[in-house]
Parts: structure tokens; sequence; C-alpha cells
């Protein structure tokens, strides 16, 4: 880490509890109890970035709840720094619900009206020291409601100006915007501040999407419409309008880095058996930015990131569950190497 760097990684977003099924395979309404754990995509990032070993800041929002005091005492144990996170008086510490019928059906809720991490404001971003981290994390999800919308520009704005790497987690959750094309118009608002997008397939069409005859509605395990459209020229497009570099996450097939200047890099994931496929895409965030930290080239930390993912998936949560360096390190040593 350069001495400049007071942070490794800061990232900001949504927090959670996640009640998580104990009813392995059974149908969501036959389910008869769950099990409770902290989640929301950044805050998942900075527990797993934090169990790699970086120096990770979490900025987010709490209710003046139960929940609240749950998810706190749980990242203040991980020991990730809290002190950026406050207290929202009259709102809510969300939360999500999941049945696990692998290999394929994870139907997932939320609970996010008056949502406490969507309150946070430009002022919460300036008690961040937003502009001593190497790497600064935010989520789409951060941007479809006010005032969270307008604190995370600003905040990606602060990180540009100070030379930050900024990364955006596309994290496409289409019941949490009034339109899906809404989605894609913030999105792309904030592309010229960032320079690395990871997604989804289905996330980088969103990101780019315009005409609403590219989406079906119809029922989906993620909460989110099926996206249609090009994937290449959504990556151009991308590409031309800031990142330097986009991350398409394939699951058990890897993951492919794009580049402006340079020929797409397919990176293979691990072969293991599936649990739970929530979290993996923030456990891959997590290795891929271990990798950016420790300037790893980009088979190296995508290698690393697949390799989190596939720790994650093999387990019942997300944050609770993340890999640590060693136990990473030793099972991509275990299962093929780089």
């Amino acid at each position: 880490m350069k001495e400049k760097w007071k942070y490794d990684l800061i990232t900001m977003g949504r927090s959670c509890i996640d009640l998580y099924s104990n009813d392995f395979g059974a149908p969501f309404i036959n389910i008869t109890n769950f099990a409770a754990y902290v989640g929301g995509s950044p805050t998942n990032i900075a527990v797993g970035s934090n169990r790699l070993g970086l120096k990770t800041a979490l900025l987010t929002a709490i209710g003046n709840d139960p929940v609240g005091d749950f998810i706190l005492n749980f990242l203040e144990k991980e020991g990730v720094e809290t002190k950026f996170i406050p207290r929202k008086p009259g709102s809510r510490s969300s939360a999500a619900l999941l049945g696990i019928e692998p290999p394929d059906r994870f139907p997932l809720v939320y609970y996010r009206d008056n949502a406490a991490d969507i309150q946070i404001t430009i002022d919460d971003v300036l008690l961040t020291p937003i502009e001593n981290a190497q790497v600064f994390e935010v989520s789409g999800t951060g941007l479809s409601k006010e005032p969270a919308r307008s604190a995370t520009m600003f905040a990606c704005e602060l990180a540009h100006a100070a030379g930050c790497t900024v990364v955006i987690d596309l994290d496409f959750r289409a019941d949490q915007w009034n339109d899906v094309r809404a989605f894609g118009v913030s999105i792309r608002a904030l592309l010229p501040l960032v320079d690395i997008a990871i997604g989804t397939e289905e996330e980088i069409k969103a990101a780019m999407l315009m005409d609403v005859s590219s989406v079906s509605t119809g029922y989906s395990q993620i909460s989110a419409p099926t996206v249609t459209g090009n994937l290449e020229a959504a990556i151009s497009s991308i590409l031309k309008r800031g990142p330097k570099t986009v991350v398409v996450k394939s699951g058990a097939q890897g993951a492919t880095v794009y580049h402006s200047d340079g020929k797409p890099l397919h990176v293979p994931g691990f072969p293991v058996e599936v649990l739970n496929v929530l979290g993996a895409g923030d456990a891959f965030a997590s290795g891929f930015i271990y990798g950016i930290v420790h300037k790893w080239d980009w088979y190296q930390a995508t290698r690393m990131g697949n390799a989190c993912g596939a720790i994650v998936v093999t387990r019942h949560g997300c944050a609770n569950f993340m890999g640590y360096e060693k136990e990473v390190l030793e099972f991509i040593e275990n299962n093929g190497g780089w």
C-alpha cells in the first residue's frame, strides 16, 4: 500500500440483515426457519476484503434499531472500520430473505422501504476519508434513490479527483428502481468517474439499456428481469464512457476482463458443488480488489476473485462465510493453481 493511502479499500452502499433458509431444497412457502447473517453488496465486499488482509472501511447507514445493532456488532468483530457509519433516525435497517433450492432456484425478497442506507448524504461522504483509499467501491443500488444517489456520485467525484481506483459493482436489482431503464441512465452518468466496472452479462446489458422492449419482466430468481441485447456492444459502450476495464462475471465459467486497448482475457473458474450462489459476486470483487491493491496482473487478480467466489458458493451465507487470505491461496494451489 502506498504511503499516501490510509485505507486499501473503502466501500459505500447498502447493508442489511440476511435471513437465509435453513431448509435446503424446500420451496419458499415451506420454509420453517432462517439463519441470520449480515449482507448487502458493499458490506459483503468490505468484510471479504478485510478477511483477505486489506485495511478496509465501510460507508453505509443503519437505523436506530436492533437490526442496525446486529450489523454494527458483526462488522466491529470482523475488524472493518465502522466509524463512518451514521445512524439515521426515522429510517430502518433493511433485510433480505432467501430461499435456497440448489442448483438454480434462489428466490430473494428485499425489505428496503425507508432503508437507512438510502439516506446516506453528501455530508456523510464529507465525514469519510474517501480520498485516502487506494480503491473506492460503490454499487449500482446506491444510485436508485435520493439522497444516496447524489452522495454516491459526489463520493466518486472525490475519489476520482484524488487518484483512487474507482470500482463499481453494477448490482442490478430491478425491484429497487421505478423503471428498469433508470438503472442504465444512472450508471451511464457515473461511468466517466469509474476505472473498473464489474457485473454479470445481464447487468452489463442493463447498464446500456435504453429500449424497454429489450426487457422481459417475467419471474427471475434474483429479483431482476431478463435483459436482452448485444453483450459485446454493451461492453464497448461502457469502455467508451470512461472505465478502462470491464469485468464480466460468468459464475462457474469464471470471468472475462475487457480493456479498450486489448483483447478479452478469459480467466477460468473453479468447479465446486453449489449450495448458495448469493454472495459469490461480492466475494469475487473482494478477491479481485485484493489483486488490484497488490498490483497483480489481470489474470492473477481475476483468478483470485474466482477462487473467493467458488469458496462462498459452497456455503450458506455471504459476509459471514467469506474466505480468509491463507485459505483462498491454498484453495487456488490445490485446485489447478494460477
